[in-house]
Parts: C-alpha cells; sequence; structure tokens
C-alpha cells in the first residue's frame, strides 16, 4: 500500500502522520515550531525529523510514496522551493509538494480543493483556490506586505491601547486594568517594560487575546474598535481572494481557521457573518473543526489519486479523536 508522510507545520507545533492510501492513520508524531524564515530551513527542516523519528524505529527513508509538507514560513514560491529541496535530500519520501499552511486548512475544512480559507492564529493569512486550480494568495509578511491581526497582532494592539490608557495619550478603557490583571504587574508599563527586557516572553502576548474579547462583551469602546478592525481584515482577505477569482457570485465555501477563530468568540463571529451577508452573501462559512494535518493528508491524497473512501476514513479518524 502508497503511503502519505503529511506534515503540519505551524508557529506553535509540527505535527506528522504516515497515512495509507485507504486513509489510514498509521502512525503519528509531533515535534517543536517550524520557523524557516528565523530559525532557517535546515533547522526547520529538523524539526520535521524530529518528529518523523516518533512514527517509529522501524521506518527507513524513503518511508513514504508521497510528502505532503504544508508548513508556515512557505509564503513564496521561492521559499516553497527551498523547503521542498531540503525535504528531498532528507529522503522522507520519494516525491514531495510544499505549500503554505493555509492550504491545508482550506482542504480540511472544504468539502472539496476549491474555495477560500482564512487562518487567524499567531499570524493572518489567506488563499482562494477556484474549481479550475486557479490560485489567489497573499505575501503574508507582516506590515510590509499590508497585513494586520492575528493573535500576536491583537495582543499587540491590546497592550498599546492599555499603555495609552493608562499614561493618557489615548481614551480610557478598561482593557489596561485587565491587562494588569491578566499579568500580575502594578501598571501596564511595567508588563510592556518586561515584555521588552525579556521577562516576559513576547509569545505571551498571545495571551491577551481572550482579554480583549471578554473586554469588548461588556461593551467596553477601545476593545469593541479592535474587535470589528479583526472581523473587517477577516473579511476583506477573502472577499478579494474570491473577486481576484470572479467568484464573488458563485457559491463558494470560506473555511476559518486558527485559534482566534476557532475558539469562536460571539462578538467577533457576529461581525463576521454580518460582514459576509453583505459583502460576500454567496460565500458559506465554515470554522474547521479538523486540525491542518488533516488537510494536508488529504492533499497527499488527493496526489496518490486515492478513492473518496479513504478520505472519509481518514476524516472519520480525527473525528474520533476530538
Amino acid at each position: 500500500m502508497r503511503t502519505v508522510l503529511a506534515v503540519d507545520g505551524g508557529n506553535s507545533k509540527t505535527d506528522v502522520a504516515l497515512v495509507g492510501e485507504d486513509g489510514s492513520v498509521l502512525a503519528t508524531g509531533r515535534g517543536a515550531a517550524f520557523e524557516p524564515q528565523s530559525a532557517g530551513v535546515g533547522a526547520a527542516i529538523d524539526v520535521i525529523g524530529d518528529a518523523v523519528r516518533l512514527l517509529g524505529p522501524d521506518l527507513v527513508p524513503p518511508f513514504a510514496d508521497h510528502v505532503a509538507a504544508y508548513v508556515a514560513g512557505a509564503d513564496l514560491p521561492v521559499e516553497e522551493e527551498a523547503i521542498r529541496d531540503e525535504i528531498l535530500a532528507r529522503e522522507y519520501g520519494r516525491d514531495v509538494v510544499v505549500g503554505n499552511d493555509t492550504f491545508a486548512l482550506l482542504r480540511a475544512g472544504a468539502s472539496g480543493p476549491a474555495g477560500v480559507a482564512v487562518v487567524c492564529g499567531a499570524g493572518i493569512n489567506a488563499v482562494g483556490v477556484s474549481p479550475t486550480g486557479e490560485v489567489a494568495r497573499y505575501p503574508a509578511l507582516g506590515r510590509l506586505t499590508g497585513d494586520w491581526g492575528g493573535g500576536m497582532g491583537l495582543g499587540e494592539e491590546t497592550l498599546w491601547h492599555a499603555v495609552r490608557a493608562e499614561d493618557g495619550r489615548g481614551p480610557a478603557t478598561a482593557l489596561d486594568r485587565a491587562v494588569r490583571e491578566h499579568f500580575g504587574t502594578r501598571t501596564v508599563e511595567e508588563a510592556a517594560l518586561a515584555i521588552h527586557f525579556g521577562d516576559l516572553p513576547p509569545f505571551r502576548l498571545h495571551e491577551l487575546v481572550p482579554v480583549l474579547m471578554a473586554v469588548a462583551a461588556t461593551g467596553d469602546e477601545v476593545a469593541r474598535s479592535i474587535v470589528v478592525r479583526m472581523a473587517d481584515e477577516v473579511t476583506v482577505l477573502a472577499v478579494v481572494a474570491l473577486r481576484r477569482l470572479d467568484l464573488l457570485g458563485t457559491p463558494m465555501e470560506v473555511v476559518l481557521g486558527g485559534g482566534v477563530l476557532t475558539a469562536r468568540d460571539p462578538l467577533l463571529s457576529d461581525l463576521i457573518e454580518r460582514r459576509f451577508a453583505e459583502q460576500a452573501p454567496q460565500a458559506k462559512l465554515i470554522v474547521a473543526d479538523v486540525p491542518p494535518i488533516v488537510g494536508a493528508a488529504l492533499l497527499g491524497l488527493d496526489a496518490l489519486g486515492a478513492a473518496e473512501e479513504a478520505k472519509t476514513r481518514l476524516r472519520a479518524h480525527y473525528h474520533a479523536m476530538a
């Protein structure tokens, strides 16, 4: 039986799964964050290797017929090519396809390969694929390429407004008290300085997302304005992708994923639904209910020409684990 090595390399962890052509999950493993842009491509592929070793001691490269690697940091074709070359050099599989992890989210949540996916996790990104295979995507390099939002962005905005409320440069908001209470500091400035000097790791800004949502739910105008902007960004990413593919007037699935969106915050979810109803009424919103590794595996099974029964079996396996 032919096999797929599926890889979901994210900003917080790297998941791998060895999947049979019949959709059976033969083994799984998990490694550290996949960070080719900061750690280097070689070090990032080492993380995949660490996870692969957990699949079993008897595996001898090349142990997969196809490697489907959908990873963070593969935002440009040149980055995808560099990662693919390194995976091929490690001989994990006979054939390798590398893409951005947003493609895996789309395949995991949609009923087929076409549609739009918006991921809002630590960062934010989106991709669209037409029924005929055309692709719409974004560079997704942060503020340099016009991006705003995601968990880290929301955390930064929350801290920014809290600091300015505390020192008088900005309007009053309950965010200042909420930030102090969350980090256990006497002032918001103290929390900001702790991040600056490394006493608080920057990734902890992500923890402020539920803090922000809780304050926004009370009607706080400043907090609510941040959530409104997040809803606007999610919507515009999808709408522009649909427009580029000439699908804005066509019924099309839009998959929402990443921790910020899968948390299903009532205010954010309602704002997003209202904006889609106004700007893309033909879109069908889907919040992903299986992890992106499922999408990577499905794309791998697509490449092998596996039967639909195999894809159903794969989804059933991960639904049973949920």
